[in-house]
This record gives C-alpha cells, sequence and structure tokens, in this order.
C-alpha cells in the first residue's frame, strides 16, 4: 500500500493520525490502571496504521461508542473504531469487519425470561449503553419493549440494578464480567446481533483514504495481526472476520 502527499493530507490533516478509541468496549480497548493510557486491540492497529503512514499518532480516548463516532463525524479525529451502523455510515466510510462480537442480553437469576424471544414484550425494559451499535439496532428492532439508556456501556448493568429493569443488552463478554462480579444474573443462551467491529474515516477525506484503509484492514487479518492481538491481550468473545477482498499490502 503506497502512500504520498495527497494520501498522508487526507489521513493526516494536522500532520499526526488522530485516532478516536472507544474505551467503552472492553474488547477493544482499555484503559492501563497505572498510567491511565489506553491499550488493546485498537491501539495495536492504529499503532500499526500510523506506521505504515509513517507519521506520528495521537489517541483520542472516550467513555463511550456515541463519543467515539462523533470525533470521527466532526473531523475531531481521523479514524476511529466502530461497529458497522447505517446510520454512522451516512458520514463515516467503514471498512470491512475486522472482529465480529456477539450481543447479548442479561436478566436476573430469578427472572421469568428464559429466552431472547420474550424480550420484545409491553411492559419490560432494556437498558443499553447511550448511542452504542446495540442502542442503534434495537431502537430499530424492538417494537414493545422500552429501551432505556445507560450514559456508557460498561454502565449497563449497574443502571439496569439500580434502576431496577427487566433486561440489560450489551457486548457478551461485558456482560459475562459484570455477572461474575456481582452475582444472581445470568445470561440468555444464543445472541441479539452480531457486531461487526471495523474501521473507520470521515468520507469527506475522499475514496483514496477509505480504499486504503480497507485493504489496511484486510491485510491485518490476513497476516494474523488482529488474532494475535486478540491472543495477546486475552481477549475472548471475539472471532477475527473473515477476509472480504484481496489485500496489497
Amino acid at each position: 500500500m503506497k502512500t504520498d502527499h495527497e494520501l498522508l493530507s487526507a489521513f493526516a490533516p494536522t500532520g499526526v493520525l488522530r485516532a478516536s478509541i472507544n474505551l467503552g468496549n472492553p474488547i477493544l480497548a482499555h484503559a492501563d490502571p497505572a498510567t491511565g493510557e489506553p491499550g488493546g486491540v485498537s491501539v495495536d492497529l492504529a499503532t500499526e496504521l500510523a506506521r505504515r503512514l509513517q507519521v506520528g499518532l495521537e489517541l483520542v480516548a472516550f467513555k463511550s461508542a456515541g463519543e467515539s463516532v462523533n470525533a470521527v463525524a466532526a473531523d475531531q479525529a481521523d479514524v476511529g473504531f466502530f461497529a458497522i451502523d447505517p446510520l454512522r455510515g451516512e458520514q463515516i466510510a467503514f471498512t470491512a469487519p475486522y472482529v465480529v462480537i456477539e450481543g447479548a442480553y442479561l436478566v436476573r437469576q430469578d427472572s421469568p425470561i428464559a429466552a431472547m424471544d420474550q424480550v420484545d414484550r409491553k411492559g419490560q425494559r432494556v437498558v443499553v449503553g447511550k448511542g452504542s451499535a446495540y442502542d442503534l439496532y434495537l431502537t430499530r428492532e424492538l417494537k414493545q419493549a422500552e429501551i432505556f439508556r445507560a450514559p456508557t456501556s460498561p454502565a449497563v448493568v449497574d443502571t439496569f440494578l439500580s434502576e431496577n429493569m427487566e433486561v440489560a443488552a450489551g457486548v457478551r463478554q461485558q456482560l459475562q464480567a459484570d455477572a461474575r462480579r456481582l452475582g444472581g444474573l445470568r445470561l440468555l443462551d444464543g445472541h441479539f446481533m452480531l457486531i461487526r467491529q471495523a474501521m473507520g474515516v470521515p468520507k469527506r477525506r475522499g475514496e483514496r483514504a477509505s480504499a486504503y484503509l480497507g485493504a489496511f484492514v484486510e491485510a491485518m487479518k490476513k497476516s494474523g495481526f488482529v488474532a494475535e492481538a486478540l491472543a495477546r491481550h486475552g481477549i475472548q468473545g471475539a472471532a477475527v472476520a473473515p477476509l472480504e477482498a484481496a489485500s496489497d499490502a
């Protein structure tokens, strides 16, 4: 993947690559407990992209997916790591996914809800992280249940309990960790959606930038970079997405 002045200007108009990092998704990123610095799969990919572009890297970290998306859409960051969604796609050009994550439901141990098809019923409230991929998806899909939005994805289960709601929805790994932490909770079998995590660049940056980023993601999957990053960070509950195009990297 060759770079030139036009391409570098598209990716790094300020002279450095500003990568929007969502700390609200523990599968993709986290803050180091000692230093507070972001780390994880998305940080590894941002670092490698900056290396290939031969520019410096600036990590712009956010607590929620919505904030991370807005930063890229508003040109406050140059690239980001998001779940693919049609609404977000109005302003952001997505690559093919690099990992696929399960969206799951969690209920109390004594809840009468036993299966996913029992969630979308009148009088039931489903807690989601505001602006998350599953917020956008469930807003479209749920017809009878009411959606209640927690400020961030990591706050979903605590909000679900404190507000005495019926269902919590989110990334399976986050829900499993909260269930172990708090006790008295159980996940429903199966998944309500497969969250396709991709990289994205503002559409106004042009087709060459989006094509370069797409080729970069395919190269990272094909080379084993993504799989190695998942293993290095001890991530479970996510799978490397299938290759969708040949890479020229």
